[in-house]
This record gives C-alpha cells, sequence and structure tokens, in this order.
C-alpha cells in the first residue's frame, strides 16, 4: 500500500522519470541508480572518478563530473540539469572525516566532510528547486545515516553533518508539504562500501540497501529506517539516552 496516500498523494511511478544520484558511480549511490533505471527511470549519475562515470555511461547512465565539496563541482551539476525535466533528486554523495579532536591539522579534512555531506545537498536542493517544480510530482531524497539518530564518538563529524541533514530535510519536508515536491529521508545502517572497508562487524550489502530505499521513493514514506536502522528508532523512540550510549562506542 501507498504510504503516500495517507496524506493526499500516490505513490511515485519511476517509469520515464528523470532523476539525478549524487555520488552515484559507486556504492550505495550506484546501487540506487541502477535500480531506478531497472524501472524504467532515466538516470544521471555524477562522481569524481572519470573511470567510473564512463563505467556507467556504458551502462546507459547520464553523467556528471563534479567535487560536491567545491563551488565548481556543484554549479557543473546543477548546470548539468537544469532545463532538463528533473523529478527526483537523490543527495546521496558522501564521505567520511579523518578528523582528530587532538589535531589541528585534521581540519581540513573536517571541513572537506562538511562541505560534501552537508553544504552540497544544502546548494542542490536550494538551486534545483525551481527544476522541480515545474514538474507535476517530484521528491527530494536526502540519505542520512542511523549515525544521525545517535553518535558514534569515532566518527564525530561525519555524524554532525548527518545530524546536521537530518534537521534539515525534516524543516524542508514541513516547508514543501503543500507543494508537488515529496521530501524523503533516507538512514542506513553500516554498509558495504569503500567508506567502510576495513572496519569490522555486520555490514549490509549495497544492493539491499539501496533496495529498501527505492522502495520508500515508489511508496511514498517520507523516512525510510534501513535494516537495523529500523532497531535502533524503536530503543530512540523508548529512550533516546539508552540510544545514545549504545551507540557512542559502536
Amino acid at each position: 500500500m501507498c504510504a503516500a496516500k495517507a496524506h493526499g498523494r500516490g505513490c511515485m511511478n519511476l517509469r520515464g522519470i528523470l532523476a539525478l544520484v549524487t555520488g552515484g558511480s559507486d556504492g550505495i549511490g550506484r546501487e540506487i541508480a541502477l535500480q531506478l533505471q531497472a524501472a524504467s527511470a532515466d538516470v544521471i549519475v555524477t562522481g569524481r572518478s572519470p573511470d567510473k562515470l564512463q563505467a556507467m555511461a556504458a551502462l546507459g547512465f547520464g553523467t556528471i563530473a563534479g567535487d560536491l565539496s567545491t563551488t565548481a563541482g556543484i554549479d557543473a551539476v546543477v548546470g548539468g540539469v537544469v532545463g532538463k525535466p528533473l523529478a527526483l533528486l537523490v543527495n546521496n554523495a558522501g564521505i567520511g572525516s579523518d578528523y582528530d579532536l587532538d589535531r589541528l591539522e585534521t581540519l581540513e579534512s573536517a571541513s572537506h566532510c562538511i562541505r560534501t555531506n552537508l553544504d552540497a545537498p544544502v546548494a542542490l536542493c536550494t538551486r534545483l528547486l525551481p527544476t522541480l517544480r515545474a514538474r507535476p510530482e517530484a521528491a527530494i531524497v536526502n540519505i542520512t545515516s542511523g549515525l544521525a539518530i545517535a553518535p558514534r564518538a569515532g566518527s564525530a563529524i561525519y555524524c554532525a553533518t548527518k545530524a546536521g541533514l537530518r534537521s534539515y530535510t525534516q524543516a524542508i519536508r514541513h516547508l514543501l508539504k503543500d507543494s508537488n515536491i515529496r521530501v524523503i529521508e533516507a538512514l542506513p545502517p553500516v554498509v558495504e562500501t569503500n567508506m567502510t572497508a576495513g572496519r569490522g562487524g555486520k555490514k549490509m550489502s549495497a544492493h539491499a540497501c539501496a533496495a529498501e530505499i527505492v522502495h520508500g521513493i515508489r511508496t511514498g514514506k517520507s523516512e525510510v529506517n534501513v535494516g537495523m536502522v529500523k532497531m535502533l528508532q524503536l530503543v530512540h523512540s523508548i529512550s533516546p539516552a539508552l540510544a545514545r550510549r549504545i551507540m557512542i562506542r559502536f
């Protein structure tokens, strides 16, 4: 059943729509792009690696090269889709940070993470809003993290960016509640990607994670808690303090 019907909106038909997936040449973003394409959407992906973008182009994807931590990269992405019938914006691109509280030299890594994970989605939502408003139906999907609910001490900057993006997403959802644009937040758990390489513990596959996100888009959910994040949300709803104690040393 379509969750959006309760709010007077229908499920999103992906057939024939134009979607933009940032960070769509690798990891979760690549899987989202593949699954949107399998649902008959036209998909443009962004990325920094020429080789990976070339591989995506060979699979029939539109591609835009750009580092979203830079103004030039954001300009390239906006310029690549403005004037096209964009109906779905998936802000997926994200990086970790080597931030160390005791080393001043890691502040640049922290700033790079903030620019990519928080500043870029805000800029793209804002600058592409007129394009999305021009469609009969459109959606913004911001990929945050279970760590946006409760932080992990070893990833202070990453957690801060995702918590910031979560707050921003909730706010603009309210601002756009009477518009043609649905605002969706997807909260993945630890997923098997290049970013998490070397980390132990159980990881969800990027394919399975993307499948839950795409299902959420199609069925009109406003928040997609993926995998073990469902349990974290349940714990947090009962006791936020307990959720924080569990996650801080995760």
